[in-house]
């Protein structure tokens, strides 16, 4: 009888039909590292593939996927965040442990942390009045993100206790910190809407405050705030009768994690992806995919297509940045954020995304700031600010600089498509080294 071995053949069939083939090629181009993936196609599978990638901070400059029936092909053109191929053999090998596994789903574990999702209307010093409470209820906020568009806002926000540096876990004290954030959130005029929730997901924390926006139905509403901006997405949807695909096509300005946002929104919107390409040139990309409903299914009307036209153009907008970006890098301390978006409050700043971690015992924190109205804040106002906070822990990025003054000179050019983002592939390892205790912060 040969049944063992019949056995051993289908376990390898199996481990095959489950496991992606990623091949990793620095030969084929002279100005991008390509990565090749192919697997058993299923729901999500690109935007894990994605999603592996843009974590790893990499600038997706051309990519191509393609399902042919039960098997997905995707080919990516990728660079670091200074535009250069990779040539780092232990990155390119976490490049290919990352994508191998992504049939089997990532977890997103925030051990000793107690999550907090708020959303609300946005308002100038909101943030601040956040921060504050949970000072008073003695959380330590650990991490947080934060992204206001079209006049919401949605954050994301792990915090420990003060004293004991455990999670919160007492059912008194959250539904005590939920009712403060949430009367917070309603101030005079969101009665509604206003949500504040104690969050047991371990969703990946970018597509999750994408959900929490689009359940908030951010992409039509009108903002109090007009922010100003440079240029829209534009988005079109059409639909390919003869093949039974809707079309849609994106352009806009290229940035950072722009083909996670938009594959993110599509497949949250329960749309498969079979083809697709991204392009992009200077700073301007365009995207093309060609997707069904779940059930095989174009979109069918018109009020359909006009909602994926507001999702998609919300998809790209949260996450682009407004405003000075100020970067903090100081000890950490019960209440620094609160002081520091109190100052901001004060001087008439408002905070149009942040993003916050602490590495050991030092806070790295980045804030995108405009005036009260939304447009660019006065160079001069954020000097003052500097000076409150500590000009030495409190940097400012991407600010025009006053007539006849050339910008501030910086160690790390901000290069790449959109700008660098907080973290490179080599501070990502820096990170978890952090994490280790094995290298100490801020040198």
């Amino acid at each position: 009888m040969e049944f063992p071995a019949c056995g051993d053949e289908y376990e390898k069939l199996v481990f095959r039909l489950n496991t992606p083939r990623v091949v990793i090629d620095n030969g084929a181009s002279s100005t991008a590292t390509i990565v090749k993936v192919d697997s058993a196609r299923k729901h999500g599978i690109l935007l894990e593939a994605v999603q592996a990638l843009t974590d790893l901070n990499l600038s997706i400059k051309k990519a191509y996927f393609s399902a042919d029936g039960k098997w997905f092909m995707d080919v990516f053109h990728v660079t670091d965040q200074s535009g250069n191929k990779l040539t780092d053999e232990n990155v390119i090998r976490y490049i290919e442990q990352s994508l191998g596994n992504i049939h089997y789903g990532r977890s997103y574990v925030y051990n000793g942390l107690t999550a907090l999702e708020l959303t609300g209307t946005d308002r100038v010093g909101l943030l601040s009045e956040v921060f504050a409470v949970l000072a008073d209820l003695q959380c330590n906020v650990v991490e947080a993100k934060v992204w206001t568009h079209n006049g919401r806002i949605a954050s994301l926000i792990y915090v420990k206790d003060c004293h004991s540096g455990f999670p919160i876990e007492d059912s008194k004290h959250i539904n005590r910190i939920e009712a403060q954030l949430r009367n917070v959130l309603k101030g005079d005029n969101d009665i509604k809407s206003a949500r504040t929730s104690v969050s047991l997901s371990v969703t990946h924390s970018d597509r999750r405050l994408h959900q929490m926006m689009f359940a908030d139905r951010d992409y039509e509403k009108n903002p109090i705030l007009q922010l100003t901006s440079d240029s829209s997405p534009s988005v079109t949807v059409q639909n390919w009768v003869d093949r039974g695909y809707s079309v849609v096509n994106v352009q806009c300005k290229d940035r950072t994690k722009l083909l996670f946002d938009v594959v993110c929104t599509l497949t949250d919107m329960e749309y498969v992806v079979f083809h697709g390409t991204i392009k992009t040139a200077a700073d301007t990309a365009s995207m093309e995919f060609y997707i069904k409903h779940s059930d095989g299914t174009p979109i069918s009307s018109e009020a359909e297509r006009q909602r994926v036209i507001l999702c998609l153009q919300a998809a790209v907008e949260r996450r682009a940045s407004k405003g000075v970006r100020l970067e903090l890098c100081t000890a950490d301390r019960v209440g620094l954020l609160a002081d520091v978006t109190r100052t901001f409050r004060e001087n008439g700043l408002n905070v149009t995304r942040a993003e916050i971690s602490t590495t050991m015992d030092t806070a790295r924190n980045v804030f995108y700031v405009t005036d009260a109205i939304g447009n660019q804040a006065d160079p001069r106002l954020i000097e003052e600010v500097r000076q409150r906070i500590g000009l030495s822990n409190l940097q400012v990025k991407e600010l025009p600089p006053l007539h006849g003054q050339k910008p501030e000179s910086d160690d790390e050019e901000a290069v790449g498509v959109a700008g660098a983002f907080l973290l490179s592939i080599g501070s990502l390892v820096r990170r978890n080294l952090y994490y280790l205790g094995l290298i100490r912060s801020c040198s």
